[in-house]
């Protein structure tokens, strides 16, 4: 398995629409100069943004995270240019990017050292062969102060890894429970 350059990831994007709006790596100077988190094409991956829709999540109701039941009440939906995560708490996002994913191809996420750097921790489940849709993130606030997401801007890395072979079976084909979503996408069973 091999770790795909941007070459391959521009190509893929821009023939095969695997990455919807796709940035290219020319604009990241400019980014900065604006003083905003960076995305886009980089050496090795592909930078994200944070789309304006949150899931901040809150125990107002005193709910209980449960993956199998999931409750609906223990979250209010934001849509804003700055989310502010409660201490020790988390969000759900999506990326603006809608994202397709190669038959041969297994993408993983890290988060951006921007946000790292300040507690902010994002998680993302690996994205698998021919999925496709808008990806949900996890922004994790880990200090005990309120933390700050920026919209629009530079979110957390993906990593495109191009297997030796062809997968026997791909994410479509299970027609998997998160395939092709749309927005912040709750946990299913």
């Amino acid at each position: 398995m091999s770790v795909m350059p941007d070459h391959w990831i521009r190509e893929q994007a821009l023939q095969k629409a695997m990455i919807e709006p796709f940035v290219d790596e020319k604009n990241k100077d400019q980014q900065r100069k604006e003083g905003k988190i960076s995305y886009g094409l980089s050496s090795y991956g592909y930078d994200a943004r944070v789309s304006d829709e949150f899931k901040i999540f809150t125990n107002v109701d005193s709910a209980t995270v449960d993956p199998k039941n999931f409750a609906h009440n223990g979250f209010v939906d934001r849509k804003t240019d700055v989310c502010i995560i409660p201490p020790n708490s988390f969000v759900l996002a999506r990326t603006v990017e809608y994202f397709r994913i190669p038959r041969d191809t297994l993408v993983v996420c890290v988060g951006k050292s921007t946000y790292a750097r300040c507690g902010i921790i994002v998680n993302v489940t690996p994205l698998e062969p021919e999925w496709e849709g808008h990806v949900t993130l996890e922004f994790s606030n880990t200090t005990p102060l309120p933390a700050k997401i920026y919209a629009g801007e530079g979110a957390c890395q993906f990593l495109f890894l191009k297997g030796d072979s062809m997968c026997e079976t791909s994410y479509a084909d299970r027609a998997g429970k998160y395939m092709k979503q749309q927005g912040v996408t709750l946990p299913k069973i």
